[in-house]
């Protein structure tokens, strides 16, 4: 659908760019044929005229007129004013003194500034389409019997079996099922590294497969992929309009009837038609028009380009008056790759027995915790036993009957809570160790240990804070449902001015209610999940490592889709400077006109070079919105040096499964 629509209106500016040129044409010529014909004095002595000179220049500037008049007429019908009924007028005003190649230069300089602006608009529909390019049209589909079927890549089904090969791109959302490789996802996340994946991983459709043969199991095709939802956010952010566009709207409906009464005045006292048609030239705000969109697109652009994608562009607005950010911990400040690093079983239990009662539950969930957990088990060769009636209870525990018997795994007050008695683990040689994050094991009734994981920091992610800091952000606070003791670790490790541990999602909600209400204008981090309400509670919600997460798209008006926490504070620059263009863009386009009728009204500027400076100063607005699409380079010149799936390690860099 956006194919098409980019097709047609393309092929519209187009045909509006050749008659356009070809009206330009017949009006340049009448100038050619004023120097190489004689002109005729006309009956009773008038002013001599050239009757080939003024032919050309009438078809020319009439081909040029009409797309001009019926713009102007139909936006009259609909009662709205544009800048069409400005020209129309000056124009229409030129041909009925006979000034031909002034009403043709005029209408041709117009025009061009019209398709400026038309051209910048579909900026970013062109962007979608350079997206769509990315997903190929044909994908290797694997039969059951292992033969290979190339199909159309839309007639893919989640299920399905393709076959990627070295070269190609991946024609849907997937997950690896046989190989690995290094694979190219800096359309998506805006990583100029390759990533490498292997066996289990997910991929994306339209990252490109770079060195090894993959078998791949579509989970997600068409608009449902992350390239799909990236589209649709691209297009979201093309319809929405941020504050200072809405305030233009709001004068653009008295501008040009001040204009015509200004022009009615200049020729009440002046009975000069050509100062009166320059007037009405160079009051079309074409500049002004211009201003806004094009620093938006080319704003758009550059967070494109580093795997930021904005839903409402007002979002660019509330980005650069933030005075309080709120920080998820897990997945956010830290890897969200938790490790576990201790098992200590209570007294007469086996650390083996301790591990299989926590991973049989724990398989059923897809929490970080959990995963960790089963895959220690899965390297330690303990064997999992299977589970009924599973429960989870968010930000406390897991609960699941084991072989008849009821497990819980979960924080320990969320288990002394359950009735569980913790006297067996009160000995000092069973305490929690400072930072660490512990989950207690209980199997009917009766504790049998607690499992210590830890998480990685981020190391971008004190760089990042230290920006945000010298950006004036002073309110940084970092909230997590950990532990105090854990929580205290990284948020001393970040700079946080504050910290929040063991928090529920509820708790979270309040926290930025409270900031909401002392004034502060919050932006939320989180990782799109569990942070789902904070997220959306916020003046702008933030969901970081975004790629292939339905829920952080839907809760959060930015969508970061790598984990880099740079891109936060270049979000927050990108703002300003977006700003500090449109500013400029705006104060130039007045400035101008205001200098330009004084030089009319002098008759320093005709008609005719009024025509070119008025798109002349549409060019420059163009260009300086333009300066915007580079900003952010220094962020893809410094990446780091390996881009890779971070493997759980203890501080020693070893997974430890001894018990202690």
């Amino acid at each position: 659908m956006a194919h098409d629509y980019l097709k047609s209106a393309t092929g519209g500016v187009t045909v509006k760019l050749v008659a356009t040129l070809l009206g330009g044409v017949l009006v340049l010529m009448s100038f050619v044929a004023d120097w190489t014909f004689p002109a005729e004095v006309a009956p009773g002595g008038g002013q001599a005229r050239n009757i080939y000179a003024g032919l050309l220049a009438g078809v020319g500037a009439l081909l040029l007129a009409v797309p001009l008049w019926y713009h102007a007429a139909k936006c009259l019908l609909r009662g709205q004013l544009h800048m069409d009924e400005l020209v129309s007028l000056a124009i229409l005003a030129a041909m009925a003194i006979g000034a031909y190649q002034t009403a043709g230069v005029v209408a041709f300089f117009l025009l061009l500034s019209t398709l400026i602006e038309t051209r910048t608009a579909l900026g970013a529909r062109a962007a979608i389409e350079g997206l769509m390019r990315l997903t190929p049209t044909k994908a290797r589909r694997q039969l059951p019997d292992g033969s290979e079927e190339v199909v159309e890549a839309h007639a893919l089904r989640p299920g399905d079996v393709v076959v990627v090969r070295p070269g190609d791109n991946i024609p849907a959302d997937g997950r690896i099922l046989e190989g690995s490789s290094t694979i190219s996802e800096a359309n998506i996340t805006g990583e100029s590294l390759p990533v490498e994946k292997t066996a289990g991983d997910d991929v994306f459709g339209g990252t490109s497969n770079v060195t090894g043969a993959l078998r791949i199991q579509v989970t997600k095709v068409g608009a449902d992929t992350t390239l799909g939802r990236v589209q649709d956010l691209i297009l979201e952010a093309e319809r929405t309009r941020i504050p200072l566009m809405r305030m233009i709207d709001q004068y653009a409906s008295w501008y040009t009837p001040v204009t015509l009464m200004l022009a009615g005045v200049v020729w009440f006292f002046t009975r000069d038609m050509e100062v009166t048609i320059g007037i009405l030239v160079i009051a079309c705000p074409c500049a002004l028009i211009l201003a806004t969109p094009t620093a938006v697109v080319a704003a758009l652009s550059a967070a494109a380009r580093l795997g930021i994608y904005i839903k409402d562009v007002s979002n660019l607005e509330w980005a650069r008056k933030l005075t309080a950010v709120v920080l998820d911990k897990t997945g956010t400040l830290t890897t969200g790759e938790l490790a576990v690093t201790r098992l200590m079983p209570a007294p007469g239990v086996d650390a083996a027995d301790l591990l299989r009662a926590a991973a049989s539950v724990e398989q059923l969930s897809r929490h970080p915790v959990a995963r960790a957990i089963t895959v220690v088990a899965q390297r330690a060769r303990v064997p999992l036993e299977s589970a009924t009636e599973f429960n989870e209870t968010a930000g406390k525990g897991v609960a699941a009957k084991v072989n008849g018997q009821r497990v819980l795994v979960g924080r320990r007050s969320w288990v002394a809570e359950q009735g569980v008695d913790l006297g067996a683990l009160e000995d000092e040689k069973y305490r929690e160790p400072e930072g660490l994050s512990t989950l207690f094991v209980v199997r009917d009734g009766r504790c049998l240990g607690w499992i210590g994981l830890e998480d990685r920091t981020r190391p971008e992610a004190r760089q990042a804070l230290d920006e945000l800091r010298q950006l004036g952000l002073r309110h940084l606070i970092m909230v997590t449902g950990d532990r105090w003791s854990v929580a205290r670790r990284v948020a001393k490790e970040m700079g946080c001015s504050d910290v929040q541990a063991e928090v529920l999602p509820q708790d979270k909600l309040a926290l930025v209610g409270a900031l909401k209400e002392k004034g502060h204008t919050v932006a939320v981090v989180g990782d799109g999940v569990n942070d789902a309400p904070a997220l959306a509670a916020g003046n702008l919600g933030i969901a970081m490592g975004a790629a292939g997460s339905d829920v952080a798209m839907n809760s959060a008006g930015v969508a970061l889709m790598s984990s880099d926490l740079r891109r936060l504070p270049f979000l927050v620059r990108l703002s300003r400077e977006t700003t500090k263009v449109i500013w400029q863009n705006l104060i130039f386009g007045i400035t101008f006109i205001l200098v330009a009728e004084i030089a009319i009204i002098y008759k320093l500027v005709g008609p005719m070079m009024a025509a070119f400076l008025h798109t002349l100063s549409s060019a420059i607005v163009v260009f300086n919105s333009a300066r915007m699409v580079r900003f952010g380079e220094y962020l893809e010149a410094h990446q780091p040096a390996v881009a890779r799936r971070a493997e759980p390690e203890s501080p020693t860099g070893r997974v430890a499964l001894q018990p202690v």
